[in-house]
């Protein structure tokens, strides 16, 4: 996939506040780099719509859309309580040449729309033997860390990176955020843009005159030599604070940040574990038949005689998502993290 190329953009553009049309890099929090890549996305293409609820005036409960409506007026619709409305809509906007783009407010809330994602959106252009096009993107805030109840912190990305026809992302940095939900807009095929909750507020650098990687490239982010930590979203964090546990105890780590859930770009994983000879794979969400379960098995058949431990997976436990006091018991740490990496490395 190629490059998007953008204007850049001045800070007050990007994150509503005080700054200079000259400044080219912004640390941002993530929720204002998608702010600024959502309203890009809008200025480049008038067929660009945003959906969903309480993302008008409010700006969403996270903010992410916050000044759009104001902006862009009737572009951003404020919806019904209705998932399942929301994306049949947005698939009959798609059919009529528009590229919606949906918020579901909670990852637990997407469950309403299942049948419209799964059923309908993700096997129109299928069905239609390549004539039809479904350029619809739906943001899922995902992930725990937050303190909230039930469904309001769960990881659902597995059942849709099962789905044949649908593309599955996560951005684990706001410079990220900023350009992957315009290559996401950008598509001609449905994507799954699940942002980690926990990752909104912490800032990182955004370049605004820069140019975007491939959406589908999983990336190195941290140099090593011991053994591979992959993870996506609000865990890749976790993994960097493993990774310099790791090193005060003379262990070098490697992490990779895998970007894309479905496809699965596995060129730099592969060449990371024949260089480390160890892999652990860490996720939120549950174990069983998970997107790490998925990248565990195919490491083992592709890279069998570079593996000097097995593939270990560090996940949240299969229970349904516990109370808020709970969650610190049942997301990963670094700690459980360090536990893996001391098990690998006694091989």
């Amino acid at each position: 996939m190629s490059s998007i190329e953008t204007t850049p953009v001045s800070t007050d553009q990007a994150a509503g506040t005080a700054g200079t049309a000259a400044s080219r890099v912004e640390e941002l929090p993530l929720a204002k780099a998608l702010n600024a890549g959502l309203r890009q996305a809008l200025l480049d293409d008038p067929k660009v719509l945003l959906m969903g609820e309480d993302i008008g005036p409010l700006g969403g409960v996270f903010r992410v859309t916050e000044g759009l409506q104001a902006e862009f007026g009737d572009r951003v619709i404020d919806t019904p309580l209705a998932e399942s409305g929301i994306i049949g809509t947005a698939i009959g906007l798609a059919l009529r040449g528009y590229r919606p783009v949906i918020e579901i407010q909670f990852d637990g809330f997407i469950f309403p729309g299942f049948d419209q994602i799964t059923t309908q959106l993700a096997k129109l252009t299928n069905r239609g033997q390549g004539a039809i096009s479904m350029p619809i993107v739906i943001r899922v805030p995902y992930g725990g860390h937050i303190g909230a109840v039930e469904h309001h912190q769960e990881s659902p990305e597995a059942y849709f990176a099962h789905t044949p026809g649908l593309r599955v992302v996560s951005p684990s940095t706001p410079n990220d955020a900023y350009w992957m939900i315009q290559e996401a807009i950008a598509s001609n095929d449905p994507v799954m843009f699940f942002e980690p909750k926990s990752r909104y507020w912490p800032k990182g650098p955004v370049d605004f005159a820069g140019t975007a990687a491939p959406l589908h490239a999983s990336r190195v982010v941290r140099v090593g030599t011991d053994v591979t930590l992959l993870a996506h979203g609000a865990m890749v964090s976790v993994l960097m604070q493993a990774a310099e546990i790791a090193a005060g105890e003379g262990v070098s780590v490697e992490v990779v940040d895998l970007r894309s859930l479905s496809p699965v770009d596995y060129g730099p994983i592969l060449d990371s574990v024949a260089k480390t000879g160890r892999l652990i794979v860490a996720q939120e969400a549950h174990g069983f038949v998970s997107v790490g379960s998925e990248i565990a098995a195919t490491v083992a058949e592709r890279a069998f005689y570079s593996l000097q431990a097995p593939v270990l997976r560090v996940s949240g436990f299969d229970t349904p998502f516990p109370p808020a006091k709970l969650e610190t018991v049942f997301l990963p740490d670094a700690d459980r993290i360090m536990e893996a990496v001391d098990r690998v490395m006694a091989y």
